[in-house]
């Protein structure tokens, strides 16, 4: 783990796996997971990404596939949601979950503790989120209620910004990329991973042990990442700059 003040990163190359997390990275991040704006433009940027990079270009965020297809409409990149549990390929191939049978009690023994907290609980075919941003002071007591949903089951509390999601283990970002990087379009390139999160870690040192790296958004911190954009505007930036003047090398 690295903290650093790296300068930017080149612009995109043509050998280039680009993997793109959502909130935070490609929009900014918002009250409620139902309040961000996603700009006009950045379908098409994608697009034109995608064809540039030889359909290498993947969205790999914690959301659900169904709630980044109500934002972002229907594409030809692949997508993974749910910190990795879910994946769709570009050619629209779906990789089903299970619902896990933990889920229903969960979801109403969470969903009780949030109405009398004032939160908002975000659900997913295989998870389940809690989000404290309108409620910080509520943190502790969010923890303290996972764990201990968390440790009989022996499933996973992963924390993100001002939220904490309950989850099977065995699947991250890193696995996500991975498993893309299998397939016959992404293989042999080079892979970049985009985030601004802790749940982005995963992503970066997958990337990094494929002959990659991580691009970090946002201030400087402890992480996997070699590189690092300031922000969203610095993200879409150098997205527009790599489609307008790729780098050759």
């Amino acid at each position: 783990m690295n903290e650093f003040t790296i300068k930017e990163p080149k612009r995109l190359s043509r050998d280039a796996a680009l993997f793109l997390d959502f909130d935070g990275t490609l929009v900014e991040l918002a009250a409620t997971p139902g309040a961000i704006r996603v700009p006009a433009e950045l379908p098409g940027l994608l697009s034109l990404l995608a064809r540039r990079l030889g359909g290498r270009v993947a969205i790999v965020s914690g959301r659900s596939i169904e709630d980044l297809d109500r934002h972002l409409g229907p594409s030809r990149l692949a997508v993974s949601g749910s910190h990795g549990l879910e994946l769709r390929l570009a050619d629209g191939t779906y990789i089903p979950v299970e619902t896990p049978e933990w889920l229903g009690p969960a979801r109403l023994q969470i969903a009780d503790f949030a109405s009398s907290a004032g939160l908002l609980v975000e659900e997913k075919p295989s998870s389940l989120a809690l989000h404290y941003r309108n409620a910080p002071e509520r943190e502790g007591e969010v923890m303290a209620l996972l764990a201990a949903i968390a440790e009989p089951r022996r499933l996973v509390v992963q924390r993100g910004k001002m939220v904490a999601e309950l989850r099977p283990p065995g699947a991250d970002k890193g696995d996500a990329l991975r498993r893309l990087m299998a397939e016959p379009q992404f293989a042999s390139a080079r892979p970049l991973f985009v985030g601004d999160d802790l749940t982005d870690e995963d992503g970066f040192a997958a990337a990094a042990s494929m002959g990659g790296g991580g691009i970090l958004v946002g201030q400087a911190r402890q992480t996997a990442a070699r590189w690092r954009l300031d922000d969203v505007r610095a993200v879409i930036g150098w997205l527009e700059a790599s489609v307008a003047e790729p780098d050759r090398g």
